[in-house]
């Protein structure tokens, strides 16, 4: 199979050195020239996943070049870039979407902004607990290829499975896309929390009523239940939310440590926190929807400097909660 990797930062190049171990002919394609001439020639992505080598099944490219057709394109760019990225897809027959984030116009969902740009591709999302630099490794673990096409979503599971990678396939491409989105602004939370020095238990509790809000967000949405108690939602979640390898979980501790989000943002040498971005537009679709997060909507107010951290911490406590509310889930 032909693949198309569009994203060279660190998981659109795990997923390239995944596939081309896999023994597909890949294409990897860098959306900066100077970097993606680098990657070219040293073979190793430097800046951000240095000490693996590209397969000799993949290839380097830029979005200048003249890209060919292939069998199958995946999206691993920043949310705020997917819809711009998938215009140079032409007329791929599969498009799957390993971005992670909301976009702000619309349903919020990425992969209906992908449709408006490719309509006749068959759609799928790749999520789950896939830290970059564990996936290069070949470190056990699994991931979800969801789409509402069951060819589709079986396609892309066998492209993507490895000895370890365990891929399972899914109807909920919704479900899995938005709880593979919002995990992130939990994650910050989780950061946050040990950036202040509260312990595990506050953690806990943390995650657990930020899972909480990720699935009455995605059930209303559109998703499944089902979905967010998964691989997808709270498997990708602890790893998001527990590993200094997540650049989410780095920018909230470091804000909960008393840094801007700036500075935060900075000491990711160039990498996307996709939680920033989400948080806020999650809580535009909340409004609209009708639905409470009071962690998301605290989350927002620490981020834009308008909270302290624990002062934040200190109003969600203080919130009358006479039970946890889970069946509003269904």
């Amino acid at each position: 199979m032909t693949v198309m990797v569009v994203g060279a930062g660190s998981w659109g190049t795990a997923l390239a050195i995944l596939l081309g171990r896999n023994g597909h002919q890949v294409l990897l394609v860098g959306r900066d020239n100077e970097g993606t001439a680098l990657l070219k020639a040293c073979r190793e992505n430097l800046r951000y996943l240095p000490g693996h080598r590209l397969p000799e099944e993949v290839s380097v490219a830029t979005e200048c070049d003249q890209l060919p057709q292939v069998d199958m394109a995946v999206l691993a760019v920043p949310a705020s870039a997917v819809e711009a990225s998938a215009a140079f897809l032409g007329s791929t027959p599969v498009v799957v979407l390993a971005s992670k984030g909301l976009e702000p116009e619309g349903t919020g969902v990425l992969s209906d902004a992908v449709a408006k740009v490719c309509p006749g591709a068959k759609l799928a999302v790749l999520s789950g607990p896939n830290l970059a630099v564990e996936l290069a490794k070949g470190v056990p673990t699994a991931s979800i290829a969801a789409s509402t096409d069951a060819v589709t979503a079986e396609a892309v599971r066998v492209a993507f499975r490895s000895p370890s990678l365990k891929v399972y396939a899914s109807s909920d491409m919704r479900g899995v896309e938005i709880a593979g989105a919002l995990k992130n602004v939990v994650a910050i939370g989780a950061g946050v929390s040990d950036g202040l020095g509260f312990g595990d238990n506050t953690k806990g509790a943390l995650v657990a009523r930020g899972l909480n809000e990720m699935a009455k967000m995605g059930v209303a949405m559109g998703g499944k239940i089902e979905t967010f108690m998964g691989i997808a939602g709270v498997g990708d979640l602890f790893a998001t939310a527990s590993s200094r390898l997540s650049r989410n979980y780095r920018v909230g501790f470091a804000i909960g440590n008393g840094e801007s989000l700036e500075s935060a943002i900075e000491l990711l040498g160039g990498q996307v926190a996709e939680g920033v971005a989400t948080c806020e537009i999650a809580n535009v679709l909340a409004r609209r929807l009708g639905v409470e997060l009071p962690i998301f909507a605290a989350l927002e107010q620490v981020i834009k400097g308008r909270m302290s951290p624990r002062e934040a911490v200190l109003r969600l406590m203080e919130r009358s909660t006479p039970d946890e509310g889970l069946a509003q889930w269904h």
